[in-house]
């Protein structure tokens, strides 16, 4: 547009593009500045929703406090309320000296703010008598929505975006100051005689996230009240900024939080941003009074439904006592809880509940979670919740009333199953009982017969019951069967080369664990002029050479001693055919 060789017609076509360029940039500002418009008239409404949340909950305590029907919870009551007071003060305080910085911006943008009413900037000034209100303003009557000098002068940063001075030093200090004195208050303001609580400002400006800013204030909570700390959290939480944030793009370095609000903020979107902060202040004081009104009366959380419960064992057993505790279980509908479980998998939550599901393993199950619902105000209280659950291995038995004998000098296994407990025992008359893993090992006594109880113990009600008394016969071991190598009494040997003489028991008795030895031994052969005998379980070459030389179809007698499990030199007789 700026060449030397155009005709004067393609300069005049060359500047309607340049004027039209203008006026588009112009109505585009236009629109950007009514957008602030619209977003400080939101924030304003969002005020008065905010003081009126808070002026609620004060309302609430001041009923407490004037009940005289219960003398201790209205001294409580009173006692609460002046702590409430001590917050609208310090409330108060913030919201002047934010409404007078406001005014400020305006007079210096050469603004008129002597007038009040529905045609001028101030549509209802602040008032000493409404302190927590902030001024009622139409930003839609400002003349120069878009002065940006004015108020990064006003706000101290016109010189220094990194080191704010005047109004932005005051206000950055003011509202950290605000911070410290509110949670400060509401922690020391648990206290009884008997405890005592406290918070100490961390002064937490600089966080890498909202989860390391979190990190950060529950190291400090120590000192808190447990009911206290999630909602002392969210306050402070709420009250926190970047003290320090990274300049633009291209720009190194990082600016002050004051710097990067109102650098070139146009004045309408720099008193937006002072009724955001009106609003954050106006939030925690209401969040803060719902907290200190909770204390007295229960009102904190509200109940729409309610449920009847009942808790008892899950299996009962004959004659058993049972203990079953009701109880009626209120919840808010519309505010379901928030249930985690490490251990099993939460199926649904419904009526106030959440319904988990596990899989029992081998051993003792232990759940854990965490449950969380939400007060009038949207504070979350988180607690922890345990079960523990006995795993019992089902089984079945098959006994035989006429079989139950036990056996003198052997390790008799014995199994007892108390069937609806957890824990088994068992004690006897005439035998000693040695538990051996899951198992017990009966050792008889003299006598002929022995008994033994089977009791059942739950480690849910700590109550042993005994189940039954079983008697027992007390037999002597059986006799031990003597075999020539593998060839027992009445065989047929195809061989006669085996040199070893074995006592045991043959498949009909199963009492594997039994061990027994020959001890001595006399071998006679039918037709042979006398026996060999020897010690031990081999035998000699004598006999040896007696079995070889015996005819065919002879019979070898073996009478043999052997000793082992609950026997002492005890004899028995093989005759084996050659």
């Amino acid at each position: 547009m700026a060449g030397g060789k155009e005709t004067p017609r393609q300069k005049m076509i060359g500047m309607m593009y340049l004027v039209l360029t203008a006026l588009l940039a112009l109505n585009v500002s236009k629109a950007i500045l009514d957008a602030f418009v619209a977003i400080e008239e939101n924030i304003q409404i969002s005020n008065l929703n905010e003081y009126g949340r808070g002026e609620e909950k004060k309302s609430d305590l001041k009923e407490v406090a004037e009940d005289k029907s219960a003398p201790d919870v209205m001294k409580k009551a009173k006692a609460l309320l002046l702590v409430v007071n001590k917050i609208d003060k310090m409330t108060a305080d913030q919201i002047k000296m934010i409404d007078k910085m406001k005014i400020e911006i305006l007079k210096t943008c050469g603004e008129d703010v002597t007038k009040t009413g529905e045609e001028a900037i101030i549509t209802s000034a602040y008032s000493d008598k409404e302190p927590l209100k902030p001024a009622r303003m139409n930003l839609m009557h400002v003349e120069g929505k878009d002065k940006y000098d004015e108020p990064m002068l006003v706000m101290g940063i016109a010189e220094d975006l990194k080191n704010p001075s005047g109004n932005g030093k005051k206000l950055w200090e003011s509202y950290n100051k605000y911070r410290t004195d509110l949670t400060e208050l509401i922690a020391s303001s648990s206290s009884t005689p008997e405890k005592k609580y406290s918070f100490k400002d961390p002064k937490i400006n600089k966080y890498k996230d909202f989860k390391d800013l979190k990190g950060q204030l529950e190291k400090a909570m120590k000192t808190v009240a447990i009911d206290d700390q999630e909602a002392l959290i969210k306050i402070y939480q709420s009250l926190t900024k970047l003290e320090r944030v990274k300049m633009e793009e291209n720009e190194e370095g990082e600016v002050h939080w004051i710097g990067k609000t109102f650098d070139h903020s146009p004045s309408v979107a720099a008193l937006a941003s002072l009724s955001s902060l009106q609003k954050e202040i106006l939030t925690a004081r209401a969040d803060a009074v719902a907290l200190v009104r909770g204390r007295v009366g229960g009102g904190e959380y509200s109940f729409n439904k309610i449920v009847a419960l009942a808790y008892g064992p899950e299996v009962a057993n004959q004659n058993e006592e049972v203990n079953i505790e009701v109880m009626m279980a209120a919840f808010d509908s519309d505010k379901q809880p928030i249930v985690t479980v490490n251990g099993g998998t939460l199926k649904e939550t419904h009526d106030g509940r959440g319904f988990v599901t596990a899989k029992a393993g081998s051993s003792e199950m232990n759940l854990k979670g965490t449950i969380t619902i939400l007060n009038k105000s949207g504070v979350p209280k988180t607690m922890p919740w345990e079960k523990k659950i006995i795993v019992m291995k089902p089984q079945g038995t098959v006994s035989l009333p006429d079989m139950r004998v036990l056996y003198r000098g052997y390790a008799n296994v014995v199994e007892a199953v108390a069937s609806g407990y957890d824990q088994t025992s068992v004690s006897g008359s005439g035998v000693t009982l040695a538990k051996s893993g899951a198992q017990w090992i009966a050792t008889p006594g003299a006598g002929k017969t022995c008994k033994i109880t089977v009791s059942g113990k739950s480690t849910a009600t700590n109550k042993s019951v005994s189940l039954g008394t079983f008697e027992f016969q007390i037999q002597p071991m059986p006799k031990a069967e003597i075999f020539w190598g593998t060839y027992g009494d009445g065989d047929k040997a195809a061989t006669r080369t085996p040199k070893v003489l074995y006592a045991k028991y043959g498949p009909g008795i199963p009492l594997t664990k039994a061990k027994f030895q020959v001890t001595k031994w006399i071998l006679s052969v039918s037709g042979a002029p006398k026996p060999v005998s020897g010690s031990g379980a081999n035998l000699t070459d004598d006999a040896l050479r007696l079995l070889k030389a015996a005819p065919a179809g002879s019979i070898a007698t073996f009478s043999c001693i052997y000793s082992g499990t609950g026997t002492g030199g005890k004899p028995s007789t093989c005759a084996v055919k050659l």
